[in-house]
């Protein structure tokens, strides 16, 4: 064997280790943390425990899964918290002076709109993402602010809060709604022709414009499915506690792209998987609920939590030098 040949082989073994790293790390990962925190408390490995998880997170989790597309795609949206606020106060607005069917049915439709715009800023300006939603998630976090006067929208309805609190034996709605939802996300993206224009657009540009497709409808529609998926959250979580309010969402942002980037799914575009972003979602939660269970100083946590986003990024990167 040639020295080349050797090289190349080499060179394929570690992309296809690399790809399976950026595939399944963070499903290993899951699994160790399980496995250790089961070994440290008793308390961590119940049904309960479990549940509360998985319940407490799916807001979370339903708008990192859209967040994966706009990603994708190559851009990111840092004013989903503010659609979510939006979508939160419009609901209970709805709820109390409409009718509260109204508000749950409401807030996704007003996330959609709010992603539309953001994604007609972006091609109509031709301004980063990044630029763009910073300053649209000010405007409509004014807009949340504008409809309450600044107080707190109390909604203690049972036909609003159903949604956020109902569930079917021992599991939540909500998760149901979340498992729909991701299900629906990840035909759309691998069976679709429209997931296959999102792969296209965010692995190369240029070229899907040469070959025909229309990059600005693409990137349109990638971003009012994530404003969708932000009030879709809203409409859960405000049911769940029954409370519109302003700062609702704040910081769920970078908490939704932080759990995309250790889902493996590429901060360059054009590759990436809808469960995996759920799945980071949820390594997330093991960690934070970990900590807590442990009592473990949080600092520990944060560090915990930064050291793998930088693992992760760097992962990424590493797959694009390639």
């Amino acid at each position: 064997m040639t020295a080349s040949a050797r090289e190349t082989g080499r060179g394929f073994g570690g992309a296809a280790a690399l790809r399976l790293l950026q595939t399944y790390a963070v499903a290993a990962m899951i699994l160790v943390l399980m496995v250790l925190l089961s070994l440290s408390s008793d308390s961590f490995l119940t049904v309960q425990n479990l549940i509360n998880i998985l319940n407490q997170n799916t807001p979370l989790a339903i708008m990192a899964a859209a967040m994966t597309l706009v990603i994708i795609c190559g851009g990111f949206d840092l004013s989903v918290g503010a659609i979510f606020a939006v979508a939160s106060v419009t609901a209970a607005w709805l709820a109390l002076n409409v009718h509260p069917y109204a508000g749950l049915m409401a807030a996704p439709l007003v996330g959609m709109l709010l992603g539309f715009v953001n994604g007609l800023t972006i091609t109509t300006l031709n301004i980063h993402s990044f630029l763009a939603t910073l300053a649209t998630g000010l405007v409509y976090r004014g807009i949340a602010i504008l409809i309450t006067g600044g107080t707190l929208l109390p909604v203690r309805l049972d036909d609003f809060t159903w949604l956020g609190r109902g569930r079917i034996g021992a599991v939540y709605y909500a998760v149901i709604v979340l498992v729909v939802f991701a299900v629906a996300l990840t035909i759309l993206l691998n069976r679709s022709t429209i997931g296959r224009k999102i792969l296209a657009v965010g692995g190369n540009e240029e070229a899907a414009i040469l070959s025909g497709i229309r990059t600005t409808r693409i990137k349109i529609v990638a971003f009012s499915i994530n404003g969708f998926a932000a009030g879709l959250a809203a409409a859960i979580a405000t049911s769940r506690i029954s409370l519109g309010q302003a700062t609702a969402g704040t910081g769920m942002e970078l908490e939704a792209i932080a759990a995309v980037i250790i889902g493996g799914t590429s901060i360059y575009g054009g590759q990436g998987a809808v469960w995996r972003s759920v799945a980071g979602v949820f390594m997330l939660a093991l960690i934070n609920n970990g900590f807590n269970i442990l009592n473990a100083d949080p600092f520990y946590k944060d560090l915990t939590t930064g050291l793998i986003i930088v693992a992760a990024v760097g992962i990424s990167a590493a797959g694009r030098r390639r």
